[in-house]
């Protein structure tokens, strides 16, 4: 899980690698002990946590930050970080696999730094195991401008194959009751959709990419990437 801060103050950010408790909302074969580690930019020093009361000083601020996870065997770090680029790698202990959630937690929204991105690498497969993001806007009444993105051609040839890329992503944006939004296969296929992810400099880079802008309400909201057919 990727994410960016921008503005001009260090924000104050809690990051969560939730697994065991998954279980309990009917999700199969979770990780059963993630391992959270955050990077950051060139002179940012690597912090990894395995059980998110292993430190003390973590265990009663994460406390504060109202939100701990719920299962001993979870992962969390809360920190401050300076305007930049950030990445959250979730691995299981002794290299177990399984189901996981990565989350990231504004906890400063007053000061004049933004959350402004979040991203996720994953594997995307059929039914169950597409790709599920979620994410909350909250701490104010009045709406707010978003783009989801739905990223695979474009990964080839830098980052893999073009084998290994998913070819043709599609995006569904749904509400906190599961209603569907907006729904998007190629970027390009909504002509006034197109010329606002252009506008705002985030159009995808291959015709194939799914992109989809909304002025959206606070609330809660799922974003769901699979592949066409």
């Amino acid at each position: 899980g990727g994410f960016i801060i921008t503005g001009t103050a260090p924000k104050h950010v809690l990051l969560r690698a939730i697994g065991p408790s998954l279980a309990q909302f009917g999700v199969p074969d979770v990780l059963a002990d993630p391992v959270l580690e955050l990077h950051g930019p060139a002179a940012f020093v690597t912090i990894t946590n395995d059980n998110w009361r292993d430190d003390p000083m973590q265990e009663a601020l994460i406390i504060a930050d109202g939100i701990p996870p719920t299962n001993n065997f979870e992962s969390a770090i809360d920190a401050t970080l300076a305007p930049g680029a950030y990445t959250a790698i979730v691995k299981g202990q002794n290299n177990t696999s399984g189901v996981a959630l990565i989350e990231v937690y504004d906890l400063s929204q007053a000061i004049p730094a933004k959350l402004a991105n979040i991203s996720t690498r994953a594997f995307v497969s059929t039914g169950d195991n597409i790709v599920i993001a979620g994410f909350t806007l909250g701490g104010n009444s009045g709406d707010d401008r978003v783009v989801v993105r739905g990223i695979g051609p474009s990964l080839a040839p830098g980052s893999f194959p073009a084998s290994a890329v998913l070819a043709d992503p599609t995006l569904e944006l749904r509400d906190g009751n599961g209603a569907l939004l907006v729904a998007n296969d190629n970027w390009q296929d909504d002509p006034a959709q197109a010329a606002e992810l252009t506008a705002a400099r985030l159009a995808p880079t291959k015709r194939r990419e799914s992109g989809i802008a909304a002025t959206l309400p606070p609330g809660l909201y799922t974003a769901l990437l699979a592949g066409v057919n």
